[in-house]
């Protein structure tokens, strides 16, 4: 059975309806990625005091590229890893470390945000904030399902009593066009209230910073939020238009987070151990940065 790179590569046009990025990006993301273990692997094989001599053991029975493959179909697709095992044509165990091995690499070299590509940088992050603070930012929040938590605690603080279910809450910081993620915070208990993520991430921006958001972040500091309607009373006509104007603005960053959510791994409940929540949502969020062109993989980090 052909497995799923040898397909994209014949298919290139497929390629982003079932990775989620374009065939380019796909192949330069593998080029960069399999280079960067190669240089990995060689460095230590220098260094490594050997008993044995070189070439034992049973040959992998992936390339790297197909094992890159892996990882983001996981992500994109949400299989399990049985099935994902039977496209590939590795058992589910296999399947389960390779996802596991190549995500971390991923994780490492795909900044999740804008601020996050510059924080190393203390020149590049002031001038970011100064840059950010004369547009207003657009912030909303996504809660995602899980599995209960068997503690009795954990469960308790992730029981969400609006979606009457748990779940995780992240929330993201975007440019007025929602072209790209200036700060992204995920992973948060669900019942966390969206006015306190938002002033647990003004912190990493200007003091000057104005922020477009909905109405669960009325009365936060620099947060403009559509006008409420008074208590059995009407709003005016004019009030509702403004409201209209707003709503009509804040729809990019409700557009950015539909964009996330292509990635099926951050939109259906979430069947790993929460300890890997993080890393994969803040993946996909590299992964959407260069789907939107706003990342190029020459900067990827050598290290």
């Amino acid at each position: 059975m052909k497995n799923p790179y040898d397909y994209i590569n014949q298919n290139p046009k497929r390629c982003q309806r079932m990775f989620g990025i374009g065939y380019q990006e796909f192949s330069d993301l593998i080029e960069v990625l399999v280079a960067h273990q190669a240089s990995q692997t060689s460095q230590a094989t220098q260094s490594k005091v050997r008993i044995n001599a070189p070439g034992g053991g049973c040959p992998p029975k992936l390339s790297d590229a197909e094992e890159i493959s892996l990882c983001l179909l996981y992500l994109r697709q949400h299989p399990t890893f049985e099935m994902l095992g039977l496209h590939y044509g590795v058992c589910e165990s296999t399947a389960h470390d390779i996802y596991h091995d190549w995500v971390e690499r991923l994780r490492q070299q795909l900044p999740a945000s804008w601020l996050e590509e510059v924080t190393d940088n203390p020149e590049e992050l002031a001038l970011l904030q100064t840059i950010l603070a004369e547009q207003e930012l657009l912030v909303d929040s996504t809660e995602q399902p899980r599995e209960r938590p068997r503690d009795n605690e954990v469960q308790k603080a992730h029981y969400s009593g609006k979606k009457k279910q748990h779940t995780f809450k992240n929330q993201v910081i975007s440019l007025n066009t929602g072209h790209d993620i200036v700060d992204v915070l995920v992973g948060e208990p669900g019942p966390r209230s969206d006015p306190s993520l938002l002033r647990e991430q003004q912190v990493n921006l200007s003091d000057e910073q104005i922020y477009g958001g909905d109405k669960a972040y009325q009365g936060v500091e620099r947060t403009r939020t559509p006008i409420k309607k008074p208590r059995k009373k009407a709003l005016s006509t004019e009030q509702k238009q403004a409201n209209k104007e707003f709503a009509q603005g804040r729809i990019y960053i409700e557009h950015l987070i539909r964009v996330i959510k292509i990635w099926r791994i951050a939109q259906e409940r979430f069947r790993l151990n929460a300890r890997y929540y993080d890393t994969a949502i803040l993946v996909v969020c590299g992964l959407v940065r260069l789907r939107l062109g706003r990342y190029k993989l020459g900067h990827l980090n050598p290290a």
